[in-house]
């Protein structure tokens, strides 16, 4: 019930919880009930309804009493009940010391105080909170500030907030007091403003930022905002702005004009002018030869041109950025791209040297697991098992759970086995490859059951309260250590429905799982990162429709991590992310009654229109999944281009083809993950 109020917050799930909360008043599980109905009602801002649930929580949430006590003592403030609010909130810090609501309980004390008319008090109280720095708090000392006429104390505070965080919620508000003081920032200010908006690609705004700046600073620094703006313009989607600022600009000295140069180019290719884009890097060739701005320049080129189809230039171009700058950092992409249309193109010399040359020269990048296949695969073709089967032994140990390590795996099986007669060779290309570090090994531990975090985060956890568990859990972490706590975290969230946010976190927390055999990390660890949620239903259609459940469920996992209410920035909804007009397309051929696009956030709607749509790919490509998955994340029309693109010699041969990195990516990860899945479960 808990669950569904935070999540629907619908008055039936109110309802719901309230008459628990009624037929369990003298057991700590009312008292849980009432923190729980007091705050979905802050959630939903109806802090006037949340004080008599949180009223009735203080009774028998002891274990609890801090959060019931931050709550109420909030929504008396809210509601403009502020003596209550500061009697609620006065003594906080004492009474719950070890609390992590602490600092949130002062300030909203503090915002109490400032509503009585005792700006004093504030900014002796929030002093000692100031750091870390914290954007509602810095706007509450500036109010407290501006209240007892320090202007100065104030402004600082709000340029603080304002310039240094201008993505925080409390922004513009810092900014209306700004003007309401007549403080603007000075320009070294605007301009970290300016540049934090674009690091947090808010173009627009960035854009209007520095337009603002360029009459105002002086020659010597106007090139430099000209450039972010035209910057920040391209980025935007407004090439031809850019191209005009930079065009009025001219020519411009050292690093200035290799940039200027950079951006001309850029906005040749958006505008899909080849031969400017040529010029200008034939400039940038000549101005700056070991410049930043070359190398980016030809990254660019060389993918636009692997994008056309015009191999030869797109070869020309990453050849040229990997020899120019060896230790760049996409000296390894296009490295590895130069090899593979070489491998493509048919010139199998200079493609076994380059994969060589791959693994020779960048042990360490992403691209070595297929560097180790495809120079396995060559040596099959040239009549040399002993090489094939060592490189892919090499490429089945040191990335156990990667796509092509699998692959490597199943190419094993095709060879013939290795005799005792067979000489044993050693490649010393191999050693260049680094071995797995060990120092991240993560082994079993125990919660600490006698931890007092632990066992309030598991109280709130009861209560669906998910973001205040995981909160809890991650100090008992810091204070306990141990490899407990990210499965605990991850248990959290799956009992809320949450298993997006479990293996995101479960992600982070282990960022070389695929890299390791499954006994190496704890079993608790695989059944976060990949877990079998909506089951039943999930097994049903993928039956129907005579697919692998665990492909399902791996696809599931990469479109929306097992959400539900999932929606991409194309409008694709829910756990397979079908667009609207897909799921009514094929609603009407499974004669699904009543549909409604509404349904496809209902995980078993989504699932049976879903594998239906997946599996009438899988018809269309006969049975080869990887032009299917292809199709389902890039579409289908893209996927019969890339299809005309020459012989494959496989699949995995077009998988590897895939112009686009996120649908090439997309489409092993699936495909990895799907044995991954076959491996922790067992047979579907």
């Amino acid at each position: 019930m808990a669950q569904q109020l935070l999540q629907d917050r619908t008055p039936a799930a109110y309802a719901g919880v309230e008459a628990y909360a009624r037929r369990h008043a003298k057991e700590d599980a009312g008292a849980l009930a009432w923190l729980v109905l007091g705050y979905a009602r802050t959630v939903d801002h109806d802090y006037g309804k949340a004080i008599d649930p949180l009223n009735r929580a203080k009774a028998g949430a002891s274990e609890l009493g801090d959060y019931v006590a931050y709550y109420l003592g909030n929504a008396y403030l809210q509601t403009g009940h502020t003596a209550e609010a500061l009697s609620t909130l006065a003594d906080f810090g004492t009474t719950f010391s070890d609390s992590l609501l602490v600092r949130d309980a002062h300030l909203a004390y503090a915002n109490a105080l400032l509503a009585e008319g005792r700006p004093q008090e504030v900014a002796a109280l929030l002093a000692k909170e100031r750091t870390p720095v914290r954007s509602e708090l810095e706007l509450a000392i500036g109010r407290a500030f501006e209240a007892t006429q320090e202007n100065d104390k104030a402004a600082a505070a709000f340029r603080n907030l304002y310039y240094n965080m201008p993505t925080s919620p409390e922004a513009d508000a810092a900014g209306a007091e700004l003007r309401k003081l007549k403080a603007k920032g000075g320009l070294t200010e605007r301009r970290t403003r300016a540049d934090l908006l674009f690091k947090a690609k808010r173009y627009g705004d960035a854009s209007d930022d520095y337009r603002d700046l360029l009459d105002e600073v002086t020659p010597a620094e106007r090139t430099g905002i000209q450039l972010a703006l035209a910057t920040s313009l391209e980025k935007g989607g407004r090439s031809r702005d850019a191209r005009q600022i930079v065009t009025t600009m001219g020519p411009q000295t050292g690093d200035a004009e290799a940039q200027r140069l950079y951006l001309l180019s850029e906005t040749a290719r958006s505008t899909n002018d080849e031969d400017a884009m040529e010029r200008t890097l034939n400039q940038l060739r000549q101005f700056g030869p070991s410049s930043p701005w070359l190398e980016q320049t030809l990254l660019s080129a060389g993918n636009m041109f692997l994008l056309k189809r015009d191999y030869d230039k797109a070869i020309d171009h990453f050849r040229e950025l990997q020899q120019r700058f060896p230790n760049g950092t996409r000296a390894s992409y296009a490295h590895w791209k130069t090899a593979w249309l070489s491998f493509r193109q048919g010139r199998t010399d200079e493609a076994r040297k380059g994969f060589e040359d791959q693994i020779a020269l960048y042990p360490d990048s992403n691209e070595i697991p297929a560097a180790l296949y495809w120079r396995a695969r060559m040596a099959e073709e040239d009549g040399d098992p002993t090489m094939a089967r060592t490189f892919y032994q090499k490429l089945s140990a040191r990335f156990r759970n990667y796509y092509y390590a699998d692959l490597g795996r199943q190419r094993l099986k095709t060879l013939h086995p290795a005799s005792s007669e067979d000489v044993v060779v050693h490649y010393a290309l191999l050693d260049r490859v680094p071995p797995l570090s060990a120092s991240g090994k993560i082994t079993a531990s125990e919660p600490p059951e006698d931890n007092l975090r632990l066992q309030r985060a598991r109280l709130l956890s009861n209560g669906a309260l998910v973001d205040l568990a995981v909160r809890e859990l991650q100090a008992a972490a810091a204070e306990e250590g141990g490899s407990w706590a990210p499965p605990e975290m991850a248990r959290v969230f799956q009992d809320c429905g949450r298993y997006d946010r479990a293996i995101e976190m479960l992600k982070r927390t282990t960022p070389s799982y695929f890299a390791v055999d499954l006994p190496e990390l704890p079993r608790p660890y695989w059944e976060g990162l990949f877990p079998k949620p909506y089951w039943t239903d999930l097994h049903k259609y993928s039956s129907q429709n005579g697919l692998d459940p665990y492909l399902v469920a791996s696809l599931i996992r990469q479109e929306s991590e097992f959400n539900p209410a999932a929606v991409s920035r194309a409008n694709a909804v829910g756990l397979m992310q079908l667009l609207p007009s897909v799921g009514k397309s094929v609603a009407k051929q499974v004669k699904l009654k009543g549909y409604n696009a509404s349904q496809l956030y209902t995980p078993a709607v989504n699932m049976q229109l879903g594998t239906r749509y997946f599996k009438s790919m899988v018809d269309k490509y006969d049975g080869h999944f990887e032009y299917a998955l292809a199709a389902y994340n890039a579409g289908t029309d893209r996927v019969e281009d890339w299809l005309g693109q020459g012989k494959y010699r496989d699949p995995q041969e077009f998988v590897e083809s895939i112009p686009f990195t996120e649908t090439r990516e997309y489409v092993q990860a699936i495909l990895r993950n799907a044995n991954v899945y076959r491996q922790l479960y067992g047979a579907p």
